[in-house]
């Protein structure tokens, strides 16, 4: 069985509240659960993590290098700034796929850069809760590929 760590960065936990026009009006409860469904189906284990706080995401993906196969992260706000969230994927070696609910690049100027995108497998944004699922599908077809 895979083991993969889902971690979801800074403000996702206000999902369906925080700017409904553009995150929509799915929660972070259901965005677990249609990737624990599709975890389910495709038997593999999911540790989800959502945290504010960098240090918490950067220790969750430390220890993921001891128990998991690959990391499926929407570093929220930290994907235009984190240097150090960067480097802890980059650190652990994992296959990793970048998310985000929003087309980052058809919003604000700063949103338009990431300093996750160039170490990991791939990228999916602008498709709400569904960048989630085709983001884990991804991934999971790439460690696959190993």
């Amino acid at each position: 069985m895979k083991n993969i760590l889902v971690l979801h960065g800074p403000n996702l936990n206000l999902l369906g509240l925080r700017e409904p026009q553009i995150y929509g009006s799915t929660t972070l409860d259901d965005v677990n659960n249609h990737l624990l469904n599709l975890a389910k189906q495709r038997k593999v284990d999911l540790r989800i993590v959502q945290s504010n706080h960098e240090g918490v995401l950067i220790d969750s993906i430390h220890a993921a290098r001891e128990w998991a196969h690959g990391l499926l992260i929407n570093p929220g706000g930290l994907t235009h700034t984190s240097v150090a969230l960067r480097d802890a994927i980059s650190g652990v070696a994992l296959p990793c796929v970048e998310v985000h609910l929003s087309n980052i690049h058809k919003r604000e100027e700063f949103r338009h850069h990431s300093f996750i995108s160039g170490i990991v497998v791939g990228v999916i944004c602008g498709f709400g809760w569904h960048s989630y699922t085709l983001g884990l599908m991804g991934l999971l077809d790439a460690i696959s590929d190993k």
